[in-house]
């Protein structure tokens, strides 16, 4: 009872909130809830397309007016960068549209836009279009997440928590991951510039 009490008196703020700084999993936990009928599934994802496209416009924004001074103390932020750049040269279009389905390169990718020469409204137009695929998708993935879990166990209300809490530890081993990934590239680098003879 407690659950749907939160979920009902804090989801939506909370999927808006989450999809603005993370992303996939806040709005997968929104398609499942609205499955277990606490939320709409339709209001899950307008909060996720709302989230996802006022964060990526600030990070644009950001990386239009400190871009580069943030990026030369940030070594593997620069690496990937210079990724984004060059998937901007081959196809800029659809990797503006995209960029949310790329791992590794969903939150330095419009801060990295808004360093190059693409104006604000192009970026704005394409960025409405794959914030919408993107929230359209996800949330759907969550819902029909839901429908498949209760396919395989019953009545899912009876292992809510139990399936709310997989999702967010699955979530955050993949985050860690990731971070290690990023520490080791990191460590890499340093290692590189000590031993530069320049």
């Amino acid at each position: 009872m407690m659950l749907e009490s939160l979920l009902m008196h804090y989801g939506y703020p909370a999927l808006i909130i989450g999809t603005f700084l993370e992303g996939e999993t806040v709005l997968i936990l929104g398609g499942v809830s609205a499955k277990l009928g606490y939320l709409s599934l339709d209001w899950v994802i307008a909060c996720g397309f709302v989230g996802t496209l006022l964060g990526d416009q600030l990070y644009f924004f950001i990386g239009r007016y400190q871009g580069k001074a943030f990026l030369t103390r940030r070594p593997v932020r620069q690496m990937q960068a210079q990724r984004v750049f060059q998937k901007l040269e081959r196809h800029q279009n659809m990797f503006i549209i995209g960029f949310r389905f790329i791992y590794g390169l969903r939150t330095v990718t419009p801060f990295a836009i808004g360093i190059s020469n693409i104006s604000y409204l192009r970026f704005t137009l394409l960025n409405i279009l794959g914030a919408a695929i993107w929230a359209l998708l996800i949330g759907l993935i969550g819902y029909f997440f839901g429908h498949a879990v209760e396919a395989l166990v019953g009545d899912i209300k009876h292992y809510e928590l139990e399936l709310l809490a997989g999702i967010i530890i699955f979530s955050a081993l993949i985050w860690l991951t990731s971070q290690y990934h990023r520490r080791r590239a990191c460590s890499r680098i340093d290692d590189e510039d000590k031993h530069d003879p320049r």
